[in-house]
């Protein structure tokens, strides 16, 4: 078992992820952050509603995004752009032909899969136990122990790594030419099982487009199809050349925005991670052609640093680059992070080239070209776009914050060690009890505060249950109002990580709290 001391209390490190996945889903609705939707009906598969706590941190997450993009570059700017489009515009951008996943069936279960994922799964399984050989190894040699060394001299390393570096190989080329006979035959050779039946007796695999089709039209004779949008890509796309003219932008310059998608995924699953209906937080940076390559290394590593910037350590991000490029790119990175199941996408970054761009133009038959006034010549722009997951992003945040610590008392008790910035009540004001003055005391500290940051007030129950109610929602501060608070206007602050009390002036509190919980706090760590 691992334990971190702290000044007085241990953090207990010894929970099995699956566990720890487990109870983040299940605290997310006692907590009132995420409940499932339509739950009195029995609920709607892969669909789910934020409450009252998780609708405040989704919407921080959302600041902080925005602000990081238009706020801190002069040539970045936002649209929020239709849900319903033309329905020309998806078969010009490739997802009528394209948006395909590839799916297979279990005849034993009757449960389907992404034949993609289960072959993904199959290489994590290869790479764990790779890892497992090393962690033993390095128990067994302690400060001694050559990893690098052990990496390459290890009999066992090195069998597991040929079988992962072979299946990787046949799995990328199968990928690539959409080899659906292939991707079939390497789940048969590998022995993946169904999960649910345990079984083998796989269908062929076969493709699935993944876009919900509604009608649009007051009459059944006069209604068209449309989509919902999968992507909120292409209502940037769509009106490039209109916020490029309007706000006279030079390029480079970025569009950004966010908005719902909707995607019709088979095998939605792992909570709120991939479901049927999602925010996407997307910046499409339009530049001249030649130089991609170059934006593109420098938005890795401008959104890499936006991540970090959490203090969630750089160790539990990695990038991962496409092998399988997309139709429309010729460079493409995922920016992952370490969730209880693995090292997931949280965020795509793509150079699309011009292909969306120029797809538009051919199929409306308008001319959308950028003229330069520096070459003095017409264009079609690349772009390099970054795209988060609003909802994957909310769930790695609560994964990582999620900490059970055992107190010096024997007590345990639960914390969302959020970041301040993102929490969802910044700062909760309590009286000691319910009379003598204390209630309205604290009523004239939050009709301060609550102007400048979200603020909460409490009396229900003991001091010490409130503060842990407020430790499970993640606020950073908690204020007592006591008897001497009527005396000398001082009040108890309490911070959430250390459990720290202090004693400070009522008039002393907004500095404190609001230097440390505003989105600007965030931004400013930002290089």
């Amino acid at each position: 078992m691992r334990i971190f001391a702290r000044k007085n209390h241990i953090l207990i490190n010894n929970m099995a992820q699956e566990d720890v996945f487990k109870k983040v889903v299940s605290h997310c609705k006692e907590y009132g952050f995420v409940f499932p939707s339509s739950e009195i009906y029995d609920g709607l598969g892969a669909v789910y509603d934020y409450g009252q706590n998780g609708v405040e941190l989704k919407n921080n997450i959302k600041q902080y995004w925005w602000q990081s993009m238009v706020l801190m570059h002069e040539n970045i700017v936002g649209i929020d752009s239709a849900i319903f489009m033309h329905p020309t515009i998806w078969k010009a951008s490739g997802h009528v032909d394209a948006f395909n996943d590839p799916l297979i069936d279990n005849r034993d279960s009757k449960k389907r899969y992404r034949a993609d994922v289960l072959i993904e799964d199959q290489i994590a399984k290869y790479d764990e136990k790779i890892e497992k050989e090393i962690a033993k190894a390095k128990k067994r040699f302690g400060d001694a122990f050559d990893e690098q060394k052990y990496r390459e001299t290890s009999p066992r390393v090195q069998e597991e790594l040929t079988k992962r570096e072979a299946l990787h190989e046949r799995y990328s080329k199968a990928m690539n030419d959409m080899n659906l006979e292939e991707l079939r035959q390497i789940i048969l050779d590998e022995g993946i099982v169904c999960p649910i039946s345990g079984t083998r007796n796989w269908t062929d695999v076969r493709q699935f487009n993944l876009m919900f089709k509604t009608e649009m039209g007051s009459t059944a004779d006069g209604a068209f199809n449309i989509y919902l949008r999968p992507e909120t890509a292409q209502g940037i796309f769509v009106n490039y050349l209109n916020v490029q003219k309007t706000g006279r932008m030079k390029i480079p310059f970025g569009i950004a925005q966010i908005g719902k998608a909707f995607r019709n995924e088979i095998v939605a699953r792992q909570f709120i991670f991939r479901m049927r209906e999602f925010e996407q937080m997307e910046m499409q940076f339009f530049i001249k052609p030649g130089t991609e390559l170059d934006w593109f290394a420098k938005w890795k590593q401008t959104r890499m640093a936006w991540h970090q910037n959490l203090g969630f350590g750089a160790e539990n991000y990695r990038f991962h680059d496409h092998e399988k490029l997309a139709h429309y790119a010729n460079a493409a990175t995922d920016i992952e992070f370490k969730l209880p199941f693995g090292y997931k996408e949280i965020e795509g970054i793509h150079s699309r080239t011009n292909f969306d761009l120029s797809q538009h133009e051919k199929f409306s038959g308008k001319n959308i070209k950028y003229f330069d006034p520096e070459l003095g010549e017409n264009y079609t722009p690349y772009v390099i776009e970054t795209s988060i997951g609003v909802d994957r992003m909310f769930l790695s945040i609560m994964c990582h914050s999620y900490c059970e610590e055992k107190l010096e008392n024997g007590e345990t008790r639960v914390v969302l060690r959020l970041p301040a910035a993102l929490a969802p009540i910044k700062c909760t004001v309590m009286p000691l009890v319910k009379k003598d003055g204390l209630p309205e005391k604290a009523r004239e500290i939050i009709d301060e505060l609550k102007f400048h940051f979200n603020c909460q007030y409490d009396e229900k129950d003991s001091i010490g249950k409130r503060y842990r109610r407020q430790d499970a929602i993640g606020t950073p501060y908690c204020v007592t109002v006591d008897f001497d608070t009527l005396q000398d206007d001082s009040v108890t602050i309490r911070f959430r990580d250390s459990m720290e009390q202090k004693r400070v002036k009522i008039s002393e509190l907004r500095g404190i709290i609001e230097d440390n919980v505003t989105i600007t706090s965030l931004l400013k760590k930002l290089k």
